[in-house]
Order: structure tokens, then C-alpha cells, then sequence
């Protein structure tokens, strides 16, 4: 069993890797590196992940189920003091791991997308494709983070820094608590959809 001090660093090993993968990329960001920013030996870094893929695993776990946690809580309970920073920090890495294109990166978006179905099942909406739901919101939620720069400079702050981060979120907030077509339009849209669907799949048959 893993003495105290071990447990200790072994979390300051993980935040510095979450840190400094966040920032520089998953490729970028070397065990020396990361070992130095944790205040550690490359060594005792090896000791407790093995290997950069290693401890990359662990930041994906990590980062992955402190997040589903925080929204069900959230969720429970919506106050403002259970919004915290280290969302953001959490968020930007998961952005850096997913970016990379490895094999990796997309067993993490299969492993988001299957965390957003179960999330739909545990609640009262209906919605028609749960995976195809689940996958779009996705990516909706990435796209934040993907064109970061572009929001920062129309809103005159930096998103990716906590300032400007809330301010985003409550636009977010704003966007999701408001129904944008009225039920009637939403019943048209689809009906629309699905036409348009069973003629492009008619003419591939």
C-alpha cells in the first residue's frame, strides 16, 4: 500500500501533467518536463505511472470523472460557489487530449459521448436519438474551446482564464435556459428532417 507521501505525490504528478498538457499539448509536454513542474524525479514519476501514456491514462481518468461529478452536482444543487476554476483547467486538458488524433484521444470522445447518453437516460427528456444527442453536445461544448481565440477577441477577454471563462458560462447558461422554437416549429423542423433524410438515404439505396 501507497504511503501518504506517496498518494501526496502522485496527485502533484498528475495536476502538473493535466497543467502543462493543457497548455503545450499532449506531444509537447515531456516527463521531464512534468516531473520538474511536480517537483519530483523523472523517476519517481515512472515509479508511479510507468510511462508518459501511463499517466496520460490517469489525467484522462482523472479529469474525465471529477468533471461528470461536478455536473451532477451541479445539477442537484445549482449554485454559483459549486462553479470552480479547476473546471476550466480540467476542460482545456480533456480539449488537448482529444486533439491529438491518436487512438487515445478517441477512445476518451467515445468514452464522453457513452458519460452523455447515460446522463440523458437519468433524466426526463425525450429525445429520439440519445447517441446522436449525446455526440452532438459534444462537440458543441469542444467547439468553446476550439475557437477559444475567436470568442476572446469578440468579447474583449481572454476565455480561457477564469474572468473570461464565467462569462462564457453564463452566456452558456442563458443559450441552454431558453428554448429557441416554439414546440410547434421543433415538431415542423423534424418533420422537415426526416423527409430530407429518407430522400438522401433513397437515393443512396
Amino acid at each position: 500500500m501507497s504511503s501518504q507521501s506517496d498518494l501526496t505525490a502522485r496527485a502533484r504528478i498528475r495536476d502538473a501533467a493535466i497543467d502543462l498538457f493543457a497548455d503545450r499539448g499532449i506531444a509537447r509536454a515531456t516527463i521531464r518536463d512534468i516531473a520538474l513542474e511536480a517537483g519530483v524525479s523523472s523517476g519517481l514519476l515512472r515509479h508511479h505511472f510507468g510511462s508518459k501514456e501511463g499517466l496520460r491514462d490517469a489525467c484522462d481518468e482523472f479529469s474525465v470523472n471529477e468533471l461528470a461529478a461536478a455536473g451532477a452536482r451541479f445539477i442537484e444543487l445549482p449554485t454559483l460557489d459549486r462553479v470552480r476554476p479547476e473546471w476550466l483547467r480540467m476542460q482545456r486538458y480533456l480539449l488537448a487530449s482529444l486533439a491529438d488524433g491518436s487512438p487515445t484521444a478517441e477512445a476518451l470522445f467515445d468514452r464522453l459521448v457513452d458519460y452523455g447518453e447515460q446522463w440523458l437516460r437519468s433524466t426526463d427528456l425525450d429525445v429520439p436519438d440519445p447517441r446522436a444527442w449525446s455526440a452532438v453536445m459534444c462537440v458543441m461544448k469542444m467547439s468553446l474551446f476550439t475557437m477559444s481565440a475567436q470568442l476572446s477577441r469578440v468579447l474583449g477577454t481572454d476565455v480561457t482564464e477564469p474572468a473570461g471563462w464565467a462569462r462564457m458560462l453564463a452566456a452558456s447558461v442563458d443559450i441552454f435556459s431558453k428554448p429557441l422554437v416554439t414546440p410547434e416549429q421543433a415538431e415542423q423542423l423534424r418533420e422537415a428532417v426526416a423527409r430530407f433524410r429518407f430522400a438522401a438515404e433513397g437515393e443512396q439505396s
